[in-house]
């Protein structure tokens, strides 16, 4: 199903976005929105062979302030498409290529520009999330571990991008959602924070790229939208990503005031105190599991249902 259109996916590259890519947001044009990898024939396919690993159903609770985590049932993909189109959630597809390898062709594609275009740029460990989502949902504040893209293929919405340091972004709560003790919708928010962010209305065929663990939220305009997110790694990111792993660990030991390296023996040392923590095992137990307690339903108002509540972890 992979067609040629993205073969040229960047269409309006300029020489300076280069110079500190990675350093500031980039809201870029691209080609992704005119691929049929993303009709609804495609959409329904995914729907209806994603892995129950490999997919989120998310809602948000009656006071506006959490999100509900929830599942598909045995429903096909269609009624799955209607349940968005009429209801309040959000859907998102982890690993397409899984269901169809063109997905994982589209992603290699997408960082082979970028390293052409940026010297120097190497990144490994792509990831991509395709996003199907009701109109007007509202996606709470949170933030990434990865390098993090957020392309819009169809619909509209309104993103809001935070600076990558206090009071936006809390060194703990970064370190607990490293070691995977607190989800990305779990981090702190005050409503004060608007004033210092970035504000972006994104339509189909734009994308934006912003800083690595930069918090944002997100709502939609009142239609459907199809977006995908790309994760991705590079050498000075997984050095970053060790660090407050190895932090997180420490500060859950009692010791405060715990430096950010990004070089010399400190970052080596909790570089390779990092990879033995997760090589034995011992942060596993603690991860946080995901509540079940809904289920999608094309025939509610609101695109799903209450059921008795169940935990399951990835």
């Amino acid at each position: 199903m992979r067609d040629t259109v993205i073969g040229n996916i960047l269409t309006d590259w300029k020489e300076d976005y280069a110079l500190d890519f990675g350093g500031r947001d980039l809201h870029l044009a691209h080609s992704l929105h005119k691929s049929e990898m993303f009709s609804d024939e495609a959409l329904v396919r995914l729907l209806e062979y994603s892995r129950r690993e490999n997919y989120h159903v998310k809602a948000t609770d009656e006071g506006g302030t959490g999100n509900r985590e929830g599942d598909l049932g045995d429903l096909s993909g269609a009624d799955i498409l209607k349940a968005v189109r009429k209801g309040k959630i959000w859907i998102n597809i982890q690993h397409p290529e899984a269901v169809d390898s063109a997905y994982g062709e589209m992603i290699a594609d997408m960082y082979r520009e970028f390293e052409a275009r940026v010297p120097g740029l190497q990144t490994f460990k792509h990831m991509s999330t395709i996003l199907i989502s009701s109109p007007k949902v509202r996606v709470r504040y949170h933030a990434d571990v990865p390098g993090q893209m957020l392309w819009q293929i169809r619909g509209s919405k309104r993103v809001w991008v935070y600076p990558n340091q206090a009071p936006y972004l809390r060194q703990d709560a970064l370190e607990k959602l490293v070691l995977k003790r607190l989800h990305e919708t779990d981090m702190p928010y005050d409503t004060g924070f608007d004033q210092g962010a970035t504000v972006y209305d994104l339509e189909p065929g734009y994308m934006l790229y912003w800083p690595l663990n930069c918090p944002h939220r997100v709502e939609n305009h009142d239609c459907m939208n199809v977006s995908v997110t790309t994760e991705h790694w590079t050498r000075e990111l997984r050095n970053i990503y060790a660090v407050n792993y190895a932090n997180g660990l420490l500060r859950n030991a009692g010791l405060r005031n715990l430096r950010r390296q990004r070089s010399g023996p400190g970052m080596m040392a909790k570089l390779a105190f990092a990879g033995a923590a997760k090589f034995s095992g011992m942060t596993r137990s603690a991860q946080k599991p995901y509540r079940i307690d809904f289920r999608v339903d094309p025939d509610s108002p609101t695109g799903y249902r209450d059921i008795d509540a169940y935990e399951f972890r990835k």
